[in-house]
């Protein structure tokens, strides 16, 4: 069995930074980050496969940095620059195996609780 916890609810003003956190039970070779907001699909934010292949969505590249410690099985998602349009409900991923499209939700089998992401003016 694979499960993914995050961490809680997070708040920030524009141009602040925050860290997000998914604790994997076991290890997972693809794991990756989306979010949604109300109405729309869920998209695909960072994706990273072993520990050092990443892929970032063009919104959020440049600000964004996905990190996987295997060690700890724990992935991170470092976000700086924030603006009111990274508020949304963040999505924790994993794939057992990394195959499929990064950015695609049916290459993920398990998903964690979500996070809260809210960005101030």
């Amino acid at each position: 069995q694979l499960t993914l916890v995050q961490s809680g609810e997070a708040s920030a003003q524009a141009g602040g930074s925050l860290r997000l956190s998914c604790r994997a039970s076991r290890y997972a070779t693809s794991m990756a980050w989306f979010r949604q907001t109300p109405g729309t699909e869920r998209e695909g934010v960072a994706a990273v496969k072993g520990s050092l292949d990443k892929n970032y969505a063009d919104a959020v590249k440049g600000r964004f940095d996905i990190i996987k410690d295997n060690g700890k099985s724990t992935l991170y998602l470092d976000m700086d620059a924030l603006t009111p349009e990274d508020t949304a409900m963040y999505y924790c991923a994993a794939s057992l195996y990394g195959l499929g499209l990064w950015y695609q939700t049916n290459t993920y089998s398990t998903w964690g609780q979500g996070t809260q992401v809210t960005v101030s003016s």
